[in-house]
């Protein structure tokens, strides 16, 4: 199992639009990444800082329904 760390912002985000999420909306600081498919859509709400948490990056990935292996094989 992979381990996460910190990361920017835009390395999330590119992640993210990896896995074929596209940004939505932006409300304050904070950005709405959706991805839809044919049974759902998933929705992942990003802060943009500088730097994001490992607890924050853990709640995204279980927004995103990516786990930590997914993730870094997204890199």
């Amino acid at each position: 199992m992979g381990r996460l760390s910190p990361q920017p912002f835009r390395e999330i985000k590119r992640r993210l639009e990896k896995a074929g999420f596209v940004e939505s909306t932006q409300k304050g600081s904070h950005v709405k990444f959706v991805r839809r498919g044919a049974a759902h859509t998933d929705n992942a709400i990003v802060p943009r800082k500088k730097e994001i948490s490992v607890g924050t990056l853990k709640s995204i990935l279980d927004q995103a329904h990516i786990d930590v292996e997914e993730w870094e094989r997204l890199a």
